[in-house]
């Protein structure tokens, strides 16, 4: 490969990607932090349950397009970073790549585990391979709570190594991945 035909930024694709899933992740928080601001039973707090489930499982289905868009060779960071830093940024997009993946298997698992049905739009995803069983359920809400608590650090240390990186180091980190030119 010529140094001519490695991108200086990410592909427009990639660039869709990243941001419609941030787009998704604030759809998932507002929603699941605005349900409990409503009360038990109300039309409202059942919309708000409906929309996180809709956007965590719409995270969980494009993940997968993003992991083999990662396939694709990446633009270099320039200057290149030290190599802990390198390897810091892989452990983390690693984590998050964890994150979006397992949050929603646990989700899956718990509203299964509840014998209650996951919609999907107009659709219904089969029940996973679980017995219906209340103390099964609330372990996996429990993990789903404690991914999704942890998701906030994991999302805002991400967007903070961006900024850190554009504004403090001066890199190009953060720039290949905005939209536009």
């Amino acid at each position: 490969m010529t140094a001519q035909s490695v991108p200086s930024r990410y592909a427009r694709l990639s660039i869709l990607m990243h941001w419609l899933m941030l787009a998704l992740f604030v759809g998932v928080y507002a929603c699941i932090e605005l349900k409990g601001l409503m009360p038990r039973g109300s039309t409202a707090r059942g919309l708000f349950l409906g929309l996180h489930s809709l956007f965590g499982i719409s995270i969980f289905a494009l993940v997968w397009i993003r992991l083999l868009a990662r396939l694709k060779p990446r633009p270099p960071i320039s200057p290149a970073p030290a190599a802990w830093q390198t390897g810091l940024s892989h452990l983390m997009h690693l984590i998050l790549y964890g994150l979006m993946i397992a949050t929603p298997l646990l989700a899956w698992l718990m509203l299964s585990a509840a014998g209650k049905p996951v919609p999907y739009f107009e659709f219904f995803l089969p029940a996973a391979p679980v017995t219906v069983d209340p103390d099964q359920a609330r372990f996996f809400k429990h993990w789903h709570e404690q991914l999704g608590n942890a998701g906030y650090w994991l999302i805002g240390l991400h967007a903070a190594a961006g900024l850190f990186h554009h504004y403090w180091v001066g890199d190009n980190t953060l720039k290949r991945m905005l939209p536009g030119r």
